[in-house]
């Protein structure tokens, strides 16, 4: 099969690395700039404009399944030329909580449901699925998840912008849902993300959803152990339900802080359940032997260095 990645992020790079070095599949890389760099590592990729029918078209002649992780108007643009030029499949850039859980909150959405409604409106032509893995290990990094080149334009991708900062040791943590039972989180490594997508795409047919966990843990528990982690007390931490951080929020709405939005519409969803799933994920009992990371295995590999 012709598989298509969409983009050059950090996901995106460890999806195309997977299909290179682990299946027979050929694989084209989709960018709006020329990837020497790439091209030097022997992937095959491909200048595309995103405001031009004809260089799509052309770049997707033979393709079979398309992995975006473009966002946006270019998305959109991706998804009518692929139902063109006849690609069997499309899976959009989501790569997070289960789209029905994110309603219309326009910080959380960033061009989504535009992109679940146009793939639904051409449902009778292309398959699609949504790969649902909660929140990314990543968001936990090393200078943030920014530093994977992974969520560099959603304003909360920085060191220490989603619950804890593992450096200043300070934390806002959502522990709490409306009921003040604890919240719960789903967690996946980028790695793992791209070793079920990879192995999915020898599914015949895709469901509407398939779900993937590394690790599933009370917001609580992922506070604690960020701290045995590192060795060290906290510093403060916030303990937060959804009404404080709706309030924050509207504080935040009130004084224009878009940024401060933008950092606590992730934390609300969290205690609001939306990064929650049933687990098994779906692709974690169809592939039992792939093995994710343990949070706890992650986060020490990756904060060895930091004292």
């Amino acid at each position: 099969m012709r598989i298509a990645v969409a983009g050059t992020c950090g996901l995106a790079l460890l999806i195309a690395r997977e299909i290179h070095d682990s299946t027979s599949h050929q694989l084209v890389i989709l960018s709006r700039t020329h990837q020497t760099g790439l091209i030097a590592q022997g992937y095959q990729c491909q200048v595309v404009d995103y405001n031009n029918p004809s260089s799509l078209h052309h770049a997707l002649m033979g393709v079979d399944t398309i992995i975006s992780t473009v966002m946006g108007t270019p998305q959109l643009r991706l998804i009518e030329a692929a139902v063109q030029c006849r690609v069997r499949r499309f899976a959009p850039a989501e790569f997070e909580g289960q789209p029905g859980l994110r309603g219309q909150n326009v910080l959380l959405d960033r061009g989504r449901n535009s992109a679940l409604a146009l793939l639904q409106h051409y449902r009778g032509y292309i398959q699609s699925t949504v790969f649902v893995c909660g929140i990314l290990y990543e968001r936990f990094s090393v200078n943030g998840m920014i530093s994977q080149r992974i969520g560099t334009t959603t304003g909360y991708g920085s060191e220490g912008d989603y619950i804890a900062n593992p450096r200043t040791m300070t934390a806002i943590a959502p522990v709490w849902d409306a009921g003040q039972n604890l919240a719960y989180v789903c967690l996946t490594s980028a790695y793992d993300v791209a070793r079920f997508v990879v192995r999915s795409l020898d599914m015949p047919t895709w469901t509407s959803e398939m779900s993937m966990c590394g690790e599933r843990m009370s917001v609580n528990a992922l506070v604690e152990l960020v701290r045995a982690c590192r060795n060290r007390p906290w510093a403060t931490v916030q303990y937060q339900d959804p009404a404080n951080l709706q309030y924050q929020m509207s504080l935040a709405q009130a004084a224009g802080d878009t940024a401060r939005q933008r950092r606590l519409a992730p934390l609300l969803a969290t205690a609001e359940g939306r990064y929650d799933f049933a687990v098994p994920g779906y692709l974690n009992s169809m592939y039992p032997d792939i093995r994710p990371t343990r949070f706890r295995d992650w986060f020490l590999h990756n904060w060895a260095a930091v004292p």
